[in-house]
Order: structure tokens, then sequence, then C-alpha cells
């Protein structure tokens, strides 16, 4: 059975391990770990940014995810955006994200903050992941995602 809860400090070690496999899996990029280790603990010290689901399974974990936090003034509510989601590949199919997902929409309807829904991005050649979405309830949406980093 996976148990699903909220990440604390002392899951550092392992939201950062698990980014890095993410990164390197999807996009064939060496993260710099002083600076993702960084990351993580900063979202973690600042809930009002967002934060970070542990699931384990055996009381290990084996999977995580991030929300961070968008405000809709069409809307009167926050967007949670799904990010960081890394699955270990021996757990996967297995329900573990769905579980999560479940998770994340009984936090948002108790959440003291009117949350409008749920987002993320995922890369375009991924359609495991993009039918596993889509069996959880989420629609492709029309918008394109453009970036420029800095």
């Amino acid at each position: 059975m996976v148990n699903i809860r909220l990440a604390t400090n002392a899951d550092t070690h392992h939201i950062v391990r698990f980014n890095d496999a993410m990164a390197l899996e999807t996009e064939g990029k060496q993260l710099n770990a002083d600076t993702l280790t960084q990351g993580v603990t900063g979202l973690l010290a600042q809930p009002e940014l967002g934060f970070y689901l542990i699931a384990e399974m055996d009381s290990q974990p084996v999977a995580s995810l991030m929300i961070t936090y968008e405000w809709s003034d069409w809307r009167n509510g926050l967007f949670w955006w799904i990010q960081s989601l890394y699955v270990l590949p021996e757990y996967r199919r297995q329900g573990i994200y769905k579980s999560m997902y479940q998770q994340l929409q009984t936090m948002a309807a108790e959440h003291d903050r009117p949350v409008a829904g749920f987002r993320l991005y995922v890369e375009q050649d991924n359609s495991i992941a993009q039918q596993t979405y889509r069996d959880c309830g989420m629609n492709l949406c029309h918008y394109q995602l453009f970036e420029q980093s800095i």
C-alpha cells in the first residue's frame, strides 16, 4: 500500500536524487547538485511558494512531486502546478501517481484559499505520462508554453 505525505527537510536527499534522475531521464541533463539542493531546501523553507509530496511503499520514498502556486485573477483562485514528478522506475504503472493526484484533490478541497485547478507540463513525446494524466481526469489544454531562462 502506498502512503502519501507532505515532505519535510528530512526528505531533501530523496527529492534531490529523484529530481536529478528525472532531469537525466527526460531531458538528458545533468543538474548541478548544489543548485538543486538549494532549490529543494528553498521551497521547503518557504511554504507560501509551494510544497512537495512524498509517496512511500514499505516506509521507503518511491516518488515525489512538487506543487507551486499560480494566482488566477480570472478565477479568483490558485492553480496548483504539478512539477518535478518522479516515480522510481520499478514502481511505475502501479497507481502511485494516481494516489498522489487523489491526495492533491483532497488537499485542494480543504485548502484555506480557493484552488481553481491543477496544471502541469509534459514532454511532447511522453505518451505514457500523457495517458496517465488523462486517466486521472486531466485534459490537454490549448496553451503552449514559452520560456526564456535568465
